[in-house]
Formats: structure tokens, sequence, C-alpha cells
């Protein structure tokens, strides 16, 4: 593996990130501020406790799962997109670089920046309520691992995207939609039990559940699968990726 060719990719990607330092730092407090105003004070007020946690704290993993899955998939896109549009890609794909080492470079980069946007709203979260963690390191992986597939799946979005417009269709059409209909800031048993059947069959559901679990000891769906739709929804978007190179679907057109 040409890890310089990593590396290097990475810390282009990076370099963009950081001088926009500022910018990415205080939008998700200001962001996560907002929400725990709305949210925790004049819905909390109302919802004291779920599932015998503090409404307040009960909202904390789904309003991370929101921002980070948004992120990774924007920044990931964004990255692949760019070259592709001003011409560059051409200068990528005709260096010995592999189609692994590509994606490692643009998918560790933009998973970075999604982590990074986590911890922050993590830290953000513990100055509006009283909040712990059952299992840290679990806590940690989940977000580890919800960063790198939905960073996949930008990748995807971003070599599929003809224009910028495109680009945001589906984090704010599908993704976003289906993590606030995912059981980010209520719990699925409070729904009524054909909305519950429905909403098994939202993929999001299974990785806000997971790490909800990490925080609070409690899941709306087995561990065990929520483990398993993650790794079977990165298996995939890995899948197509390497299709993508191998065909050189919307690459070379």
């Amino acid at each position: 593996m040409n890890l310089q060719a990593v590396k290097s990719i990475y810390m282009f990607e990076m370099a963009r990130f950081f001088r926009t330092l500022l910018q990415s730092f205080v939008s998700p407090v200001i962001s996560t501020s907002l929400y725990f105003v709305v949210f925790g004070t004049a819905i909390g007020s109302r919802i004291q406790e779920v599932e015998g946690v503090g409404y307040g704290a009960f909202i904390v993993p789904g309003l991370i799962m929101l921002s980070v899955m948004t992120q990774a998939t924007s920044n990931a896109s964004f990255g692949i997109y760019f070259p592709k549009f001003i011409g560059t890609i051409y200068e990528l794909l005709s260096a010995p670089v592999s189609f692994l080492e590509i994606t490692l470079g643009y998918v560790g980069a933009a998973a970075t920046k999604a982590l990074f946007i986590g911890l922050v709203i993590l830290a953000t979260s513990f100055l509006f309520v009283d909040l712990s963690i059952a299992h840290p390191f679990a806590m940690l992986a989940f977000l580890v691992l919800t960063c790198v597939s939905f960073s996949l799946l930008g990748f995807i979005i971003g070599i599929w995207a003809g224009n910028f417009e495109q680009l945001q269709l589906i984090p704010l059409l599908i993704i976003t939609p289906l993590v606030f209909l995912g059981g980010s800031f209520y719990s699925v048993t409070m729904l009524p039990p054909i909305w519950q059947t429905i909403t098994m069959f939202n993929p999001v559901v299974y990785l806000i559940s997971g790490f909800r679990w990490a925080f609070f000891d409690t899941a709306d769906v087995p561990i065990g699968l929520s483990l398993f739709a993650i790794g079977l929804f990165t298996g995939v978007c890995l899948a197509i990726i390497a299709w993508i190179f191998r065909t050189g679907w919307r690459i070379r057109q």
C-alpha cells in the first residue's frame, strides 16, 4: 500500500478543514445550544424522563448522530466531487494509486472532520445536562464507525453527483429526515405499535439505538443487531466504491 499517497490526500483535505477551523468549531456549538434550548427546555419541561433518563440527556446521542451523519456525508461528497468538477481527478487516476488508497485518503479525512464535530457537540452537551457514559469505549467505537460509514456514503454521492445541487440532495432530503424519524429525539417505544413496526425499516434507527445504548445502557433494538446493521452498511458502501473504480462509472465519463 502506498501510504505516502494516502497521507498526501488526507493532509490536503484536512488543510481545507483547518483553514475554516473557527467556523467548524463555532457552528456546532451554536447549533447544539439551540437544540438544547428548543428541545431540552421547551419539550423537556413537558417530558421529564424517557426510559429513566432525563430528556435533556436522552437527546444527546441523537443530536450527535444527526450532526455526524450529515457532516460526514457532506465533507466526503464535496471532497471527491471538487477534483472531478475541476478535472484534477484524472491526474489522481493516472497516478500509481489504487482505489483503496484514494478512498482511504478522502474518507479518512471526512471521517476525521465528522469525528471532531461529534466530540465538540459531546463536550458542549456537558454544559447543559448532567451526562454520564455507561460504555465510553463502545460509544467512541460507534462514533468512529458511523463517521467512516457515512463518509463512504458521501464518497459515493460525490462521484454520482453531476452538479453542486445534487451534493445536498441526499443529505437534505433523505439522511436528515431518516435521522429525525429514527428516534433521535424520542424512543421508538413511545410510538403506536403500527408506527413502531414501520420505523424498524429505517436503517438509522439501529445506529442511533446502538449509540444510545453506549450512553445509557438502554436501546430500542438489540446491540448485536445495531452492530450488524452498521457493518452491513459499511460493507455495501465499500463494494459499491470498488465497483465504481473498476468500471469507471461517473469518473471517466
